[in-house]
């Protein structure tokens, strides 16, 4: 892993821009519970926007993700009032160093209680925060929403989806998952060789599933084997 600043990261980007048309840069902000200081916020955002601006000036696409930790027991609206935010911030400095937004794909999480709140949320609860969040602060121009899948189990990340997709909206919302896509995966396959296809085709499941909930159509029937409509 190497951490990219100034004529580094000019230099990183002279030799990736001919292999590759789609770049991310990932920064933590901080996690909710104790809340960020507004310097952690604007610092983040203003790194995040000259990364931005960099890999457009070298013709890519970046994508944007200033990472929320959901850790701890906090209530789904705390999360919201967070986002919005680190949301406004990173816009903010995004339009100051010139970043095209219909060039670019903001990766949020997706606005839940914290991980260890005793207070779950529906998908339907989840799905009206996280659009109320977009709406408010992410510009129609930008072609699409890549959410991450953060501490959300594989079904429930599936179905937050899903419910976003219930709803009609300006930008093209999907995801961008790790944890809740590859996971089942790499439990399948365990190490063993034997277990390849058996672990492939469990991929295959998660991602038929996703593919169909950033369409606003998965039923479930993915999993359980049946033939999706």
């Amino acid at each position: 892993m190497y951490i990219l600043s100034g004529e580094n990261m000019l230099f990183c980007f002279a030799i990736i821009k001919d292999i590759l048309s789609i770049v991310i840069y990932r920064r933590t902000v901080v996690s909710i519970p104790n809340g960020p200081s507004e310097l952690t916020v604007k610092e983040a955002a203003w790194g995040l926007a000259r990364y931005a601006a960099i890999s457009q000036d070298n013709g890519l696409v970046p994508i944007v993700e200033p990472e929320i930790l959901l850790d701890g027991e906090h209530e789904i609206d705390r999360t919201f009032e967070i986002a919005k935010k680190v949301w406004a911030e990173v816009f903010f400095y995004l339009a100051q160093n010139n970043v095209m937004f219909e060039g670019i794909l903001p990766k949020p999480s997706m606005v839940t209680p914290g991980a260890e709140c005793k207070n779950r949320a529906t998908p339907q609860q989840v799905a009206d925060y996280t659009l109320k969040l977009l709406r408010q602060r992410i510009p129609p121009a930008v072609p699409g929403i890549m959410f991450l899948s953060s501490r959300q189990s594989k079904v429930q990340a599936t179905l937050n989806l899903n419910a976003m997709n219930q709803a009609p909206t300006p930008w093209h919302v999907s995801f961008s998952y790790a944890r809740a896509l590859h996971n089942t995966c790499l439990k399948k396959r365990g190490g063993r060789p034997g277990n390849v296809k058996e672990a492939q085709d469990a991929l295959l499941v998660r991602a038929k599933a996703n593919s169909l909930a950033q369409l606003g159509k998965y039923t479930g029937e993915v999993e359980s084997g049946r033939p999706s409509k």
